[in-house]
């Protein structure tokens, strides 16, 4: 056995001593079996001691241009492969709570005989009616309600009160559906024969707390600045006087129109046939 030299190319004083004292050891071993395994242990006690960083082992593990080898997956047997797939977790489906969308399926709510009786009036009020009106009861007093029932009755005007969920449920089918948007709070209706829109709008401004909100006249749906323009507008005996009027001068003009050519035809033929009779000629001379 022997050893390298150091970095330096000159042998230390404790490798001289490691190497004395393995050689021992080897010796000491060949000789007494049973002390081997001591000795042994001293041996590696002592190389760890005397190790020093310009010291180099006797024998050293090189690799010699190999690749770092990575670990691959082994493919799993195609039993457990099996067992895997049928005992993979499945996880269950979310479950939608009670509500979050809306159902399928409507619930049809029979009407109840009252539904239906205040459904039967309405239904006579707007065929019966040229005029209901929409007004918002913004807290009036009963007092001041009883007054304002008193007025709008002097001039054939009737206030009535319906459920709005009666009302919406019963416009929703008829031609008059957009006026349940009106339909919200506390409302009055304001019902009359005839169109009163002037009457009903000169009662409502003694009335702060009735507020107009449209109304339906003629079958036609009109906002509140759509009413107070209905109500500029002249009576229906106005306007038939000055439609009668201007028929009558229309055809009077017509009529004198036709009978001025023939009139006017007929006044030259007359004065040609005077021109050319011959008494008109001694009668012209005589009077010169």
């Amino acid at each position: 056995m022997g050893y390298r030299k150091g970095k330096s190319g000159n042998v230390s004083h404790r490798e001289f001593l490691f190497a004395e004292v393995t050689l021992k050891a080897a010796f000491v071993a060949t000789s007494f079996p049973e002390s081997h395994f001591r000795l042994k242990m001293a041996a590696t006690l002592c190389s760890k001691f005397l190790q020093r960083q310009g010291w180099l082992p006797l024998t050293q593990s090189v690799r010699h241009g190999s690749k770092a080898v990575t670990r691959h997956r082994k493919p799993f047997h195609i039993l457990r492969q099996k067992l895997m797939a049928v005992t993979k977790y499945v996880p269950p489906e979310r479950v939608i709570p009670p509500g979050a969308y809306p159902s399928a399926t409507k619930r049809v709510q029979e009407d109840s005989a009252l539904t239906l009786l205040l459904k039967r009036d309405l239904k006579k009020v707007f065929q019966d009616c040229k005029m209901v009106a929409v007004v918002q009861n913004s807290a009036s007093s009963a007092e001041d309600m009883m007054l304002l029932k008193n007025r709008l009755f002097k001039h054939g005007i009737i206030v009535k009160f319906f459920p709005n969920q009666v009302t919406r449920s019963f416009l929703m089918d008829t031609v008059y559906s957009n006026m349940a948007p009106l339909f919200i709070g506390p409302t009055v209706l304001f019902v009359s024969k005839e169109p009163k829109v002037k009457e009903m709008l000169k009662a409502l401004r003694s009335s702060p707390q009735m507020t107009l909100l449209g109304a339906c006249i003629d079958d036609t749906l009109l906002s509140v600045d759509g009413i107070v323009s209905y109500s500029k507008l002249p009576s229906v005996a106005v306007v038939q006087g000055q439609l009668v009027s201007g028929l009558t001068m229309l055809t009077s003009l017509t009529a004198s129109l036709l009978q001025r050519h023939p009139a006017h035809l007929s006044a030259l033929l007359q004065q040609h046939v005077r021109q050319q009779s011959p008494d008109s000629g001694t009668a012209e001379e005589a009077a010169s």
